[in-house]
């Protein structure tokens, strides 16, 4: 067994793409050992990089391969003799050495060869060179006169197996050469020496060369310096992190930083009036500073750079100084487009919507605008608490904060931003607030709007947009989803199922489609969404099995109903009343299968009450007890669980094959009468045993 570290010093990697380039590389290298057999029980992998550095560290390799043997299947014994003379040409061995074997498609001959395993040593150079010619990075590039595409110049190669240096070299092409060395490079300004790998014993020795060179290559140990650092420098002015929204961004944080600093900076006070949205995309997002709150949750007026020097006290004004100058400019910007956007109502730019296409076909922004007004007004009485005036105001500025400048300047602030800018205006709450959210889920771990006015926009948005696309045939298709409409649906879903809404959909579909002055909703829209709704549930931890039971019937439009129908039958399964009801369905359902395959024909739910005995007539009357469709769907259930009995005690005390055929075929309708109610209830032939 020997361990292998191979390291990549390159010139800096875009922060986005370090933890996908060690993932990749790791994953790669265990490949490929797996491919030639060197890869052992006890073997283990890690990828590692920095903005210069990217490695993998393996341990546990074999040095060499396993001797294995190669067996190859020639023609059949009694081939021509030229045919055999052919592969054994092919296959390198002497006619003598082949084996004859039966086989169940006859006698035939057989190659083997015994060939002994390579020292791993020599098999590293090209697997090497395979790897990095075939990376997948998003972008790369030439440099020199070498054809070799890397994402940065690429400067050294060092490998390392079983603690020798590997002799060789990589072809950039051209005429150029890069030889596998063992000496990386500290940090640029604090220490910018070599670093010889001679030696190196451990995945964490490796790690601490570089550390003493003031290199972390662990994403993970920049990701703790940097968090320690900065909640450290925030309880020493009465703050916290949000750690929760500096997820989103701590990876391109550690990616631009090989030692990283924490530094505290303070926002102008003039900059505190804007709004806190917009101070975080200046400081956060486009900055790359980590903001901060104070002990309530407010908005803090300080800030955190992580600067990429070890710390000194000159040094760090200089460098605070350097970034507070920036900072400024950023937010004064921003200050200017608050202030000249405010200057005029909002509803003053829904006018320059016009001149904004919302997609080839669909109309300009102004036109959509109009459609929102017009849906958010219909979904209104349907949602509690909903004033139907509101909500058809809402959806009529929903988009005009998108030819403002704040809105050019900070594209993520989009709703926000008119939000604030329909407070200012003296707009009504609940339309300020709708016009914020109204974008919301944007994804599987954002919340949904609160506000009934901010539901009903919200919704009227997403249906729009899903007839609108689905109408002009620009369909999701395979992974394929351009316009985010599985995302849309999916939202849909979420803000009707978490304000428990009982819409009629297929309605809501017809009126967008009018609206956009379609003949009629596409036919795929509503299966799309039921599709959608599936997929959420499963999510949600329900059996597959069940959600499919459930929703077998793909004309229904109520999502919160559907939703409801199969958590109640996912709960009725787990129950005892269910899971015995099961065992009796499958007795049911498998004697009629067996029966009317037999008899050619499907056995109609038709009985003679005359020819019941006393244990038929207590099932026949169960079966009648349960209600048809229309009541609650959980009095159903339990009508349908009042069956399990009934069924046991048929199976258990009669004979359906009666040599009476009279009584035989009642009995067969009778076990198709259960058949029927249980299928008008949920499609139970879909629940696996």
């Amino acid at each position: 067994m020997a361990d292998l570290l191979i390291e990549l010093v390159s010139e800096e990697i875009p922060a986005s793409m370090q933890n996908m380039a060690a993932r990749y590389f790791a994953t790669a290298v265990r490949t490929a050992f797996h491919d030639l057999g060197l890869w052992t029980n006890d073997a283990s992998i890690e990828g590692l990089c920095g903005p210069r550095h990217l490695a993998v560290y393996a341990s546990g390799i074999a040095v060499t391969q396993p001797d294995r043997v190669i067996e190859k299947r020639g023609p059949r014994v009694d081939a021509p003799e030229a045919a055999i003379a052919g592969f054994v040409a092919s296959a390198g061995v002497a006619r003598e050495s082949l084996i004859e074997e039966n086989t169940p498609k006859g006698r035939f001959f057989f190659a083997r060869n015994h060939v002994t395993g390579a020292d791993t040593q020599s098999l590293l150079g090209d697997m090497v060179t395979s790897i990095l010619t075939e990376f997948p990075w998003p972008k790369s590039q030439r440099w020199g006169s070498g054809s070799f595409r890397w994402v940065r110049p690429l400067h050294r190669i060092n490998i390392l197996f079983d603690g020798q240096t590997l002799a060789g070299s990589f072809d950039l092409g051209g005429g150029e050469k890069l030889a596998f060395g063992k000496t990386s490079c500290g940090h640029y300004f604090e220490s910018p020496d070599d670093i010889s790998l001679d030696g190196v014993s451990s995945l964490a020795d490796f790690k601490q060369r570089l550390a003493l060179a003031h290199v972390i290559i662990d994403q993970s140990d920049r990701h703790a310096a940097i968090i320690d650092g900065a909640k450290s420098l925030a309880a020493s002015v009465g703050c916290t992190l949000d750690e929760a929204q500096l997820g989103g961004y701590i990876q391109d944080i550690a990616g631009l930083v090989e030692s990283p600093t924490a530094l505290l900076g303070q926002i102008e006070e003039r900059f505190m009036r804007l709004p806190p949205e917009l101070l975080q995309a200046t400081i956060a997002t486009h900055q790359k500073y980590i903001t901060l709150q104070d002990l309530s949750g407010k908005f803090s007026p300080y800030f955190i750079v992580v600067s990429n020097r070890q710390s000194d006290p000159k040094r760090d004004q200089v460098i605070m100084a350097g970034n507070q100058r920036v900072l400024r400019a950023r937010l004064a910007d921003a200050e200017f487009f608050w202030q000249q956007d405010q200057k005029q109502r909002l509803d003053s730019y829904v006018a320059l919507l016009k001149a904004v296409t919302f997609h080839e076909g669909l109309g300009d922004l102004h036109a959509k605008a109009l459609r929102l007004e017009k849906l958010a007004t219909m979904l209104a009485p349907y949602i509690d608490g909903c004033d139907t005036k509101h909500a058809g105001r809402a959806g009529f500025l929903a988009k005009a904060d998108l030819v403002t400048g704040m809105v050019g300047e900070f594209p993520e602030l989009q709703g926000i931003i008119g939000g604030y800018y329909a407070l200012h205006d003296d707009e009504a709450d609940s339309v300020a607030t709708a016009i914020a959210t109204h974008y919301r889920p944007q994804g599987p771990a954002d919340d949904v709007p609160e506000t009934p006015t901010a539901k009903a926009v919200a919704l009227a948005d997403k249906i729009d947009t899903l007839v609108g696309f689905f109408g002009i045939g620009a369909k999701p298709t395979g992974s394929k989803d351009p316009f985010a409409l599985r995302r849309a649906a999916l939202g849909v879903i979420r803000i009707i199922l978490d304000g428990e809404l009982s819409l009629p959909l297929a309605t809501l579909l017809q009126k967008a489609a009018e609206n956009y002055q379609f003949d009629a909703v596409d036919e795929d829209l509503l299966p799309f969404i039921h599709d959608r709704l599936r997929v959420y549930l499963r999510d949600q931890n329900m059996r597959h099995d069940v959600v499919v039971a459930a929703l077998a019937d793909a004309s229904g439009d109520d999502v919160c109903r559907m939703a409801n129908e199969a958590r109640s039958l996912a709960g009725f399964l787990a129950d005892g009343e269910g899971a015995g009801l099961m065992a009796g369905w499958r007795r049911v359902s498998s004697m009629l299968s067996a029966e009317e395959k037999k008899a050619k024909t499907t056995f109609s739910a038709t009985t003679d009450p005359a020819l019941f005995n006393d244990i038929e007539k207590r099932l026949h009357k169960a079966i009648i007890a349960v209600p048809d469709n229309g009541v609650d769907f959980s009095v159903q259930l339990t009508a349908l669980g009042q069956l399990r009995s009934p069924i046991d005690a048929f199976f258990d005390g009669i004979v359906v094959n009666d040599d009476d055929p009279a009584i035989r075929l009642n009995r067969l309708g009778l076990l198709a009468a259960i058949r029927e109610k249980m299928l008008m209830v949920a499609d139970f032939s879909k629940i696996e045993g």
